[in-house]
């Protein structure tokens, strides 16, 4: 479609759909053009005016929308569509700023005083972004295959876990513990150091294999970290073993409920401000601030000569080495970097759950994140957190709710097409499923879209050049048949 056309049939799509989404707020065909019309901004490439001013006038009907009905999935995923559309998509770059903040400060804070399931997806949908933002430097940009992740998440939730509550009492005297709720916001950078210096250890050895080898050895290793976690209970009681560690403390907000009090939100709660919907909104924001930080730091190192190293080791180690890029260090400091980021948001997760024990960090949570990295296109920052956010929701929210709508038609009897859903099988439940379908994502990426769904600018042209040449090399079988 021409670009004038573009210009056209956007605006409109989005007008009429928001005009009917308005008028009838629970129509769910309604709510589903909304992002239809989302899909199209991106899809049709109108000009940057109309994007924007598109991207914004959505934000506002959604935001309206989710007021409305507090359970609207439909509008809470709309506004992380406009969300990311806005920042991935050519925009003014003020409007992407303007956008941004709505959204994150404005339009999910709000919808999570209606429904705090919102603004729990949204904590874990930012502390997997940081996670799959570290490990795409370690996979991604350095090329360097780990299957152990997970194991600095741990560690940086038991960093603050064993000080934050009693446990450090079982093995240093004079119980001082847990450390006032405060320390935790000192606890953060140490998280860092922790998990980065845990990076460095674990990568010594690891770092001289390559490929496959790499790989089993990184998965054994975070496997090792797990098993740790779940025996040092004795000879001396460091983590609890399978146990776990609660409560794990957390830092008081009481100025935070006297600021939401004082600017009026407790009408738009239906009741005072409390604590239980006050840390929901604390653990979001400062989660927000950790993911802008490490998105800062992403693209600051991708532009330096250590992120050029980094490509230059994944692209051709040989030929790194010969250029005099120092191998064993470069790796160790990608290493060191995604481990940090995957350890302050250990520290913030142990803090908001409250709890932390071994099953929270098994081998499955590394595929997941690795997952996320390869979904959204390796050595991309704008994929990484793209990945993070479909994988998170797809996880947390979706696939429970295509279990709980698929048990809803099956005993009200509903039909479709002729199918009566009273005789779907009670096996069939997604959420049970989980890892057959993000299996299953992974295979149809790797057939039809192996770069992701935003690629790196080098892998898009390589695999463009791939595809090139097999296409020559058809039609010279062709030719010689």
């Amino acid at each position: 479609m021409k670009e004038a056309q573009a210009n056209l049939v956007v605006p409109v799509v989005a007008a009429l759909a928001s005009l009917w989404a308005l008028l009838s707020p629970a129509n769910s065909l309604a709510n589903a053009l909304l992002l239809v019309a989302l899909a199209l901004v991106a899809l049709l490439k109108p000009q940057q005016w109309v994007r924007a001013l598109t991207l914004a006038g959505l934000t506002v009907v959604f935001t309206v929308l989710i007021r409305e009905q507090s359970d609207d999935k439909f509008a809470f995923y709309g506004l992380i569509g406009t969300l990311l559309s806005a920042a991935l998509l050519k925009v003014p770059t003020y409007i992407k700023v303007l956008i941004g903040v709505a959204i994150l400060f404005v339009s999910i804070p709000l919808a999570g005083l209606g429904n705090s399931l919102f603004l729990e997806l949204g904590v874990q949908v930012a502390i997997f972004s940081a996670l799959a933002l570290g490990l795409n430097v370690v996979v991604g940009q350095a090329g360097l295959l780990d299957l152990g992740f997970a194991a600095f998440f741990a560690i940086g939730a038991y960093t603050w876990a064993i000080f934050g509550s009693g446990q450090a009492n079982n093995f240093i005297a004079g119980n001082h513990f847990p450390l006032n709720p405060w320390l935790f916001f000192v606890f953060l950078p140490i998280a860092v150091v922790t998990a980065a210096i845990v990076g460095v250890l674990i990568g010594l050895p690891a770092l001289r294999l390559r490929g496959d080898y790499l790989a089993i050895v990184t998965l054994g290793l975070g496997e090792v970290v797990r098993v740790l976690a779940n025996n040092l209970d004795h000879p001396i009681n460091l983590t609890n073993g399978p146990q776990g560690i609660t409560p794990v403390g957390r830092p008081p907000v009481d100025w935070l409920i006297n600021i939401l009090n004082g600017l009026g939100l407790g009408r738009v709660y239906g009741r005072p401000i409390d604590e239980s919907i006050t840390y929901q909104i604390f653990f979001y924001v400062l989660a927000l601030v950790v993911v802008a930080i490490v998105i800062v730091v992403n693209v600051r190192l991708s532009n330096s000569r250590f992120g050029r190293a980094w490509v230059a080791i994944r692209e051709d180690e040989i030929a790194a080495k010969a250029m005099g890029i120092p191998l064993l260090p470069t790796k160790l400091l990608a290493f060191a970097t995604g481990a940090a980021f995957s350890g302050v948001m250990g520290a913030i997760y142990g803090a908001k759950q409250t709890f932390v024990n071994p099953e929270s960090f098994t081998l499955n949570q590394s595929i997941f994140i690795l997952a996320m990295v390869i979904l959204g296109g390796m050595g991309n920052i704008g994929g990484a957190v793209v990945g993070a956010t479909a994988v998170t929701l797809l996880n947390i929210d979706i696939l429970k709710n295509l279990s709980d709508q698929l048990n809803t038609w099956r005993q009200t009897g509903f039909t479709l097409l002729g199918y009566n859903f009273a005789n779907l099988p009670t096996q069939l439940e997604p959420a049970k499923y989980e890892r057959f379908v993000f299996g299953l994502i992974l295979i149809l990426m790797m057939i039809f879209r192996p770069e992701g769904l935003i690629p790196e600018q080098r892998h898009r042209a390589e695999m463009e050049e791939a595809r090139l040449e097999a296409k020559d090399e058809g039609k010279l079988q062709e030719g010689s048949a």
